[in-house]
């Protein structure tokens, strides 16, 4: 067992593509990543309809990759994340989780992008099970779509825009990109704002991989003596 293996539950290979690119600086810590997309996930996962049908083949995928040494599930909502670590022993990340606990070590408060306003519930509902609405600054919306975010022509302004809000109205002082297709516009989003963007899927692999190397998962294997 020697990859972390990194599921985007869409079909999209664009951002399965810039996900495998945002990681890449990970990679001199030795471990193999290999970055791989849900053949039956929809085009963008936009609603929780979409992120829980992606769960039972996510799931088949992750059960096929024999050399894992754990998994990084790479959707902002976490789709499945409680029933890939029910599935394996190995270190089970999911980017949202893992973004909102950085986010926490680098600002008092957070603001996070979301794609479309229907995003907005399922994140509070999620940062609510974390016990961290008290540190959520605001979540807003770009009104865009999964697919729209591979445009710069479309997005990155939006963005800018809406990391200024955050800051300027919300009082934020770290951002999380709220969608793992965003990965390609962090440095440009961090330069124009003045503010630590902490984009999710490299903070997951970055704990995912520091698991791995510390023996540390959720769940121990059992043995006879357990």
């Amino acid at each position: 067992m020697t990859t972390l293996v990194v599921i985007n539950p869409n079909s999209s290979q664009t951002v399965t593509d810039g996900i495998d690119a945002a990681i890449d600086p990970l990679r001199s810590f030795g471990i193999p990543i290999r970055c791989l997309s849900l053949a039956e996930g929809p085009p963008g996962i936009e609603n929780q309809r979409q992120a829980d049908l992606t769960i039972a083949p996510m799931l088949q995928l992750a059960a096929a990759q024999k050399d894992a040494a754990g998994y990084v599930i790479a959707c902002f909502g976490d789709p499945g994340l409680q029933a890939l670590r029910d599935q394996t022993v190995l270190p089970v990340v999911g980017i949202q989780e893992a973004a909102v606990m950085t986010a926490l070590t680098l600002g008092q408060r957070f603001g996070v992008i979301a794609i479309l306003p229907a995003s907005i519930p399922r994140h509070l509902k999620a940062f609510g099970a974390m016990g961290v609405l008290d540190r959520l600054a605001g979540d807003r919306a770009l009104g865009l779509g999964v697919a729209d975010l591979a445009d710069p022509g479309k997005s990155l302004d939006a963005m800018i825009a809406t990391g200024k809000r955050l800051r300027d109205e919300d009082g934020a002082n770290v951002l999380i990109m709220g969608c793992a297709g965003m990965a390609m516009y962090r440095d440009q989003l961090q330069e124009a704002t003045g503010l630590p963007v902490v984009e999710p899927t490299q903070v997951a692999v970055s704990m995912a991989l520091g698991q791995i190397q510390l023996g540390l998962s959720h769940r121990l294997q059992r043995t006879d003596h357990a």
